[in-house]
């Protein structure tokens, strides 16, 4: 059973079609990379699966069950996480305050209850673990909008992998990232243990290529090709849709 499906998932919005008919299925322990030109649909799916919009028709499967029309808390209940385009953190906590109420959220959402001794220096302990594995406990007392644009994305990440979740919605975790920032979030994305799953938006090319096991490519609200990164990049609909002709995919030179 996949992990994630979507059958012939549909939203209109007045007379747009925002995605039609989409068949998606997401393999436990995937890294999974949704690609495709502006406009593509692309975010629209995301919010589609995290529960923020509902569909017109069609459905979401997650683990099995149905979650097209569930609320958003409800799914991430389920072990469904997000990170956005834009960072979603509390600006002028800590570093450490954002990661410790990101798992004491989580351990309330799942009746834990936290105002004991044992469980708050359990949730500090690990709040300072997971800042290990972000390289970020060295600014664990910084105000978090004091952290470089690099290092607020994977603080953002750290959140979202403060709740134990089975997936991961990431919506463009690299964008407007310098080359050498970028690079470290690929690394830290790299060594995720495959238990937890990623589904991400990616513009960059060579992140997909890095990071992706399978590639999904949307076009105007509709999947037009799927399948590994080399079998997508030697895909003729995939370079007409993203370069108007044969351009190689790994390296962004024409052919």
């Amino acid at each position: 059973m996949s992990l994630l499906e979507t059958h012939g998932l549909t939203i209109q919005f007045g007379h747009l079609t925002a995605v039609r008919q989409l068949e998606l299925r997401v393999e436990p322990g995937e890294r999974h990379a949704v690609i495709g030109p502006n406009g593509a649909g692309k975010t629209t799916l995301f919010n589609l699966i995290s529960g923020r919009l509902r569909p017109t028709s069609g459905s979401v499967k997650f683990q099995g069950s149905e979650i097209a029309r569930l609320a958003p808390h409800k799914i991430a209940q389920l072990g469904l996480a997000r990170s956005f385009q834009i960072t979603n953190i509390f600006a002028h906590l800590s570093v450490r305050e954002n990661v410790r109420l990101a798992i004491q959220a989580h351990n309330k959402r799942h009746g834990v209850w936290w105002g004991g001794r044992t469980v708050v220096r359990a949730t500090a302990e690990r709040a300072m673990a997971l800042l290990e594995k972000l390289n970020l406990a060295a600014l664990a007392e910084a105000p978090a909008e004091t952290l470089s644009y690099g290092d607020q994305r994977r603080l953002e990440i750290g959140l979202a992998l403060a709740s134990d979740p089975v997936l991961i919605l990431l919506d463009e975790p690299t964008a407007g990232m310098s080359r050498a920032e970028t690079r470290e979030i690929v690394d830290f994305l790299s060594v995720i243990p495959r238990e937890v799953t990623l589904l991400l938006i990616e513009h960059d090319i060579d992140v997909v290529f890095s990071l992706s096991d399978r590639v999904t490519v949307m076009h105007l609200g509709e999947i037009l090709a799927q399948g590994s990164p080399n079998e997508v990049a030697r895909d003729d609909r995939v370079q007409e849709a993203y370069f108007g002709g044969a351009v190689n995919l790994a390296t962004g030179a024409p052919e």
